[in-house]
């Protein structure tokens, strides 16, 4: 067991599997001699090579299309879109063919592949660095969609998703790469050191696509959350001394709708907390599930928390954010209703 953070772990996921199977290659913008741009590749190319781990032109489009061709060809493509924000020059690609090879292909080929990419704010990216796309990966058949919270997650998860037989998206919230984060900007940071969860084991390791954890047990509310915003959920539940469930997904698709229903039924009230603009967003498909799957347990209107209906704005990412005051609110409405 060593302490590492996110990119630690998310690191060593590589080096573990690299080890393992030489088909693994490793590739995208300043992600071979220089690491990537967060060092969350630091260290292979020198391991393993200019031919397993190199970098790629500027041209998102032909990266996932290189990947298609290396996927189709028999070999395992581990690329990574230097933020989310650059993903859609190649999302043609990815919805077209990534996700279709093997319907098209009635399951003759398929595309084992995993696309990394930073997410999220919080970090003064403005708009073009702090996106949150999930929702439209969510939307498109075929693809699996996956968001670790935390070291110990990062690395099981990434190793699950290159040992999965099909592609998977792997959204990294670059907000909590180096520590938690509880909402408070205006507090100091607290590294990942000083967290349990940043205890990771050496070597391998899986933790199973689809499978929701329950990071807090609680009667009176269930809370959803992924990513950044299952740590800012804990802290506001604390600080506001609710007694309220808190399920981190880590998996988008499949969901664990097993743990979200009985958590649910239990409680008899719901939020569902995330960063993404609110309209069309991965919340809503989440309180609608809820609403079919558990009406009649409920007590109260499912509630939403999320960023607002703009562009991320750099000078106003605080208020953009779904931070602790605006999760006090949402609590308190759940609760009372």
């Amino acid at each position: 067991m060593t302490t590492r953070n996110m990119i630690e772990a998310i690191n060593d996921a590589h080096r573990v599997m690299m080890e393992r199977d030489d088909s693994i290659v490793v590739f995208g913008e300043d992600v071979g001699y220089f690491g990537g741009v967060f060092r969350a590749t630091g260290g292979l190319q020198q391991q393993f090579g200019k031919t397993r781990c190199f970098d790629a032109p500027i041209s998102e489009g032909g990266i996932v299309g290189t990947a298609v061709g290396m996927a189709a060809y028999g070999l395992k493509p581990v690329i990574e879109i230097q933020f989310a924000d650059y993903i859609y020059p190649g999302y043609d690609q990815i919805v077209s063919e990534v996700a279709r090879i093997r319907y098209r292909t009635a399951g003759e080929w398929t595309m084992p592949m995993v696309i990394r990419s930073p997410y999220g704010g919080g970090i003064f990216g403005g708009q073009t660095h702090s996106q949150s796309p999930e929702a439209l990966f969510t939307h498109c058949a075929g693809l699996k969609v996956v968001i670790p919270s935390n070291p110990h997650d990062a690395k099981g998860l990434l190793i699950a998703a290159i040992e999965d037989p099909d592609p998977v998206m792997f959204f990294e919230p670059k907000r909590i790469y180096n520590g938690p984060f509880d909402g408070h900007h205006d507090r100091p940071v607290r590294p990942w050191s000083k967290h349990a969860l940043s205890d990771v084991p050496d070597g391998h390791y899986s933790v199973s696509l689809g499978k929701a954890q329950v990071v807090r047990k609680g009667e009176a509310l269930t809370v959803l959350a992924y990513g950044t915003m299952v740590h800012v959920a804990l802290a506001a539940v604390e600080d506001n001394g609710v007694d309220a469930e808190v399920i981190d997904l880590r998996t988008l698709l499949p969901l664990d709708m097993e743990t979200i229903e009985e958590s649910v039924k239990k409680t008899g009230r719901c939020l569902v907390v995330q960063e993404a603009t609110k309209t069309s967003g991965f919340a809503s498909e989440l309180a609608t599930l809820v609403q079919e799957r558990c009406f009649y347990h409920l007590e109260a209107p499912v509630e939403r928390v999320t960023g607002w209906d703009t562009p991320y704005p750099h000078a106003y990412e605080w208020v953009y954010f779904p931070g602790p005051v605006r999760l006090k609110n949402a609590l308190k409405k759940v609760l009372a209703a």
